[in-house]
């Protein structure tokens, strides 16, 4: 990136996205052994560490320290054992005010500063052992999301596109197989266990009844796949 007489600059705060906080939050949170996904159950991002219960860490992301961030933790830590705020490190912003840090001991949560030019984390606050009442059904939800999502094909930050949550992945997987002719739910139970479900809810309009416990491509889904599959483009 260069500036108008033509040397390079360095990219300002507002050139970033929150999604660039993305890669040194996992890896730093992967450093302490977690498996780090983007966007689950509407969190930022979320690290599993193997154990009975397993110990959940979720991150939220900004780019700068903002209330809503505040409110975020709150609401996070009823589900996870651990909960961090990661914002872009700067040189006069909230991240360097000593009363935010103060705030963040008193709410229990990790404070992380990144660096988005050397990607490197410095933990401001450590998250220290504070517990609000857990939310049992939360914890479920975030578990389970993280378990059966395959790979972790959004990073955490996203807003513009839609969240390839593991209902998505498991309702691709029919499709898919269903390109070239129509199936029985049970036909699909090795790719979904709950391919009945899908069919039938048919969330996402890609599938229609032809006749009782028989289902094939409707016209949507036929152009998904077919985008999916490079054969049109979106501009087509």
């Amino acid at each position: 990136m260069s500036g108008s007489d033509g040397t390079a600059r360095a990219p300002h705060a507002t050139d970033w996205r929150e999604t660039a906080l993305y890669e040194p939050v996992k890896t730093f949170l992967e450093a302490q052994g977690f498996a780090v996904k983007g966007e689950i159950c509407g969190c930022d991002a979320v690290g599993l560490r193997v154990g009975e219960p397993p110990l959940i860490v979720v991150a939220e992301l900004k780019l700068s320290f903002t209330l809503e961030l505040v409110l975020q933790a709150v609401d996070r830590m009823r589900g996870a054992d651990i909960v961090y705020l990661a914002v872009a490190a700067s040189r006069r912003g909230r991240d360097q005010d000593q009363r935010v840090t103060r705030l963040c001991r008193l709410l229990g949560v990790g404070l992380l500063a990144v660096d988005l030019r050397l990607d490197l984390v410095a933990v401001l606050c450590e998250p220290v052992p504070y517990r609000p009442r857990p939310n049992l059904p939360l914890r479920r939800r975030l578990v389970k999301e993280h378990t059966m999502r395959q790979g972790d094909p959004t990073a955490g930050g996203s807003s513009r596109q839609p969240i390839m949550t593991a209902y998505r992945q498991r309702a691709l997987a029919c499709a898919a197989a269903m390109r070239d002719a129509g199936a029985r739910p049970r036909d699909l139970r090795h790719l979904a266990e709950d391919a009945g479900t899908i069919l039938s809810r048919n969330v996402y309009g890609w599938f229609e009844r032809e006749r009782p416990g028989h289902y094939r491509l409707s016209d949507q889904g036929r152009a998904m796949i077919a985008v999916a599959a490079g054969e049109i483009t979106t501009s087509a």
